[in-house]
């Protein structure tokens, strides 16, 4: 005989730390796929059509950052050096670096056992993470 699933009714769920991460775990996922989306539309508006290879493209996708091709066969990068696009590329890097620590996170707090030790590996991931966005917003908007 099968075993009946138990679920929980959203009524009896309640708004908490856990459902909100959730909701930013799926949201931050999303925003990166809009961001990268947008990223590539704006290369193919600026000529990236005529003018670059898909790996190219793609690069752009990923880190709209106008120091980011170094290739000779592209002739005018001033488009990219706005603010606009620095802009973009910092959206994306802070939200791919949250969404991928709370991932970590999730799956550190799976094998660690005690409060403690998950204390501070949640202390240790925040400022690791704040190192890398600095660093990188640091070379977006320097370079």
């Amino acid at each position: 005989m099968a075993t009946k699933s138990k679920t929980l009714p959203l009524s009896k769920r309640g708004f908490n730390f856990e459902m909100l991460m959730w909701i930013f775990t799926r949201l931050s996922a999303l925003a990166m796929y809009a961001l990268i989306l947008f990223a590539i539309i704006g290369a193919l508006v600026m000529g990236a059509r005529n003018q670059m290879n898909l790996a190219d493209v793609l690069r752009w996708g990923f880190m709209p950052n106008n120091t980011h091709v170094l290739s000779t066969d592209v002739p005018d990068l001033t488009p990219w050096a706005t603010s606009f696009w620095r802009l973009a590329g910092s959206v994306l890097l802070l939200v791919a670096t949250a969404h991928g620590v709370h991932g970590l996170v999730a799956i550190a707090d799976d094998y660690i056992v005690s409060h403690a030790g998950r204390n501070i590996v949640r202390v240790i991931s925040i400022v690791f993470m704040l190192t890398m966005m600095g660093i990188g917003l640091y070379i977006l908007w320097t370079s």
